[in-house]
């Protein structure tokens, strides 16, 4: 049994650890409202420019359009969004996870495999990829990212793919569900295309200035509002994740505390017990 002095240090020591999880869990519980409110508010946008999307592909000149065009797949660019630090339960895990069967799937299929990793777990993965070629790292952009922070990243992956130098570009991101449920899922970000799931409508007559111009910055917003929203989407999964996370951490703690404190009470009774046998012995042989 180990001794009273060893466990009241780890009961103490795991207390401490309690308050620092506690904090930690309150601290993400009122980001992830925050995130959450912002993920929620704006995938109203992400849907109209869908909807917007869905009525100009009725249009012929889209396949000639750039940014529409497809092509064999030599090259594939993945825009992986991941955090900064860790303690946020299977988050990142989950979505290197699913980066690592794409990249298989593009060795076994002669695919060059190139990734811009949002968030340091990401580039520090790729790293240590021998088969990823790592071409960009961009920082979390804290609590409230917007249009402007992702600017850069649009403008690299716009250039790339209008170059030839990549043929598709796919995102890899954690959808928020709710509190309890964050889903990783991918989706093709490069070339602009819609989803199946939306209505068809009767396609414009007239276009101002023209149709290619139209065209051209519609599909550049369709992607920029999709990494937009990929973005809100893995800063409200991230803060869930993590104050699950820490939340069980706290109650592990607690746990703990409970059986060390009995194993504690234990000892002690049984050394205040070994103390009065001795006192006792000694007071029998005193009498003899």
């Amino acid at each position: 049994m180990a001794s009273t002095i060893l466990l009241k240090r780890r009961i103490g020591s795991i207390r401490n650890t309690r308050q620092i999880t506690k904090a930690m869990e309150l601290v993400a519980a009122s980001k992830m409202r925050r995130a959450q409110d912002q993920a929620l508010s704006s995938r109203s946008y992400r849907d109209e420019t869908y909807g917007l999307l869905t009525r100009l592909s009725t249009i012929s000149e889209v396949t000639r359009q750039p940014l529409f065009s497809v092509r064999p797949v030599r090259t594939r660019l993945y825009v992986v969004i991941t955090s900064n630090s860790g303690l946020a339960g299977a988050y990142n895990a989950n979505v290197l996870k699913m980066l690592t069967q794409e990249v298989i799937k593009d060795r076994d299929n002669g695919i060059k495999s190139q990734v811009i990793a949002v968030g340091n777990k990401g580039a520090q993965f790729a790293r240590r990829t021998e088969s990823i070629d790592l071409i960009a790292v961009y920082s979390a952009f804290g609590d409230s990212p917007s249009a402007n922070d992702l600017r850069p990243i649009l403008n690299t992956i716009v250039e790339k793919y209008l170059k030839q130098e990549i043929d598709q570009v796919r995102l890899i991101y954690t959808l928020f569900k709710s509190n309890l449920v964050q889903l990783t899922t991918q989706t093709n970000l490069m070339p602009a295309s819609v989803d199946d799931g939306h209505e068809n409508h009767d396609g414009f007559t007239n276009f101002e200035p023209d149709i290619e111009s139209v065209l051209h910055y519609t599909g550049l917003r369709l992607i920029e509002a999709q990494l937009w929203q990929a973005v809100l989407e893995g800063l409200a999964s991230e803060q869930s994740a993590r104050m699950l996370a820490m939340k069980n951490a706290t109650d592990n703690a607690g746990e703990l505390i409970d059986e060390y404190t009995l194993e504690f009470n234990t000892a002690r009774q049984a050394a205040i017990t070994q103390e009065l046998a001795e006192i006792s012995g000694g007071v029998e042989a005193m009498k003899d």
